[in-house]
């Protein structure tokens, strides 16, 4: 299949690593909804493309400086906010929820700024690496507005309440170094080495059992807000599915005959 290509996002397939690339570095890569629509037709084409991890990051010096705030959206938020709430319900939750829902790992850089559900985006990884001049910023009560693109649920989860509430509160800047103190982040590097970084993790995780880690993932997710017995049964369910991959079978003979797993992903 010949790889989608967009407006607002770049799609690129390589050695079975998908890299979407927000492209609107003019506008600091701002995302407004036809964005997140591209981004989640995109998401919908990985399996087919032949995906088995994900690579998002954005073009020039900044990640995401949140949702395009211009034209009928500013009006919207000074008129009583109902397209908001449109956009959120048909465009940037449904890209979201997409992005969680995903069977193959994600690998998300954070260059430059990462703002608004910009940072909530950033932070939608399973690993989040981020330049050292890079930050995310809560930036919704400097505007009058309530945070969204799912921080409310996924800030106090990964840092606890206390800080999650500084950053929505305070509406501050949270760098680099500062997220990956307060583990927030996987880690933070030098800017320089980023994207080369971010890449070599990604491949990482191509060249691993797919169908493990998509089954890791959903559980981990899924265990944020189940019982521990509920987790243990979705452990058992999860072992079922990677038990039956040609990939464990590839990875116990591996393991026998004292060679390197080749794993295909199936």
């Amino acid at each position: 299949m010949t790889t989608p290509t967009y407006e607002m996002i770049k799609l690129e397939i390589a050695d079975h690593v998908a890299t979407i690339t927000l492209n609107r570095p003019e506008r600091l890569n701002s995302m407004p909804p036809a964005m997140a629509d591209e981004i989640r037709d995109a998401l919908d084409h990985l399996p087919v493309l032949g995906a088995r991890a994900l690579l998002i990051t954005g073009e020039g010096r900044g990640f995401c400086s949140g949702a395009d705030l211009g034209g009928d959206r500013a009006a919207s938020a000074v008129g009583g906010g109902a397209n908001s709430r449109k956009a959120l319900r048909n465009h940037y939750n449904p890209m979201l929820l997409a992005l969680a829902n995903l069977e193959i790992p994600v690998v998300t850089a954070v260059n430059g700024p990462a703002a608004g559900v910009g940072c909530s985006f950033g932070l939608s990884g399973d690993f989040t690496l981020v330049g050292k001049s890079a930050y995310f910023l809560q930036a919704f009560v400097n505007i009058g507005l309530v945070p969204d693109g799912g921080s409310s649920w996924l800030l106090p989860r990964l840092i606890g309440l206390p800080r999650a509430t500084q950053m929505m509160m305070l509406g501050e800047k949270i760098g680099g170094e500062q997220a990956a103190e307060w583990g927030l982040v996987y880690k933070c590097v030098d800017d320089a080495d980023l994207l080369s970084e971010a890449r070599a993790l990604a491949q990482r995780l191509a060249n691993g059992p797919t169908v493990s880690l998509g089954t890791m993932r959903k559980i981990l997710r899924d265990g944020l807000s189940q019982s521990f017995s509920e987790t243990l049964d979705a452990e058992a369910k999860g072992q079922f599915v990677a038990g039956n991959s040609e990939d464990a079978v590839e990875g116990v003979l591996a393991f026998v005959e004292k060679r390197k797993t080749a794993f295909k992903g199936k």
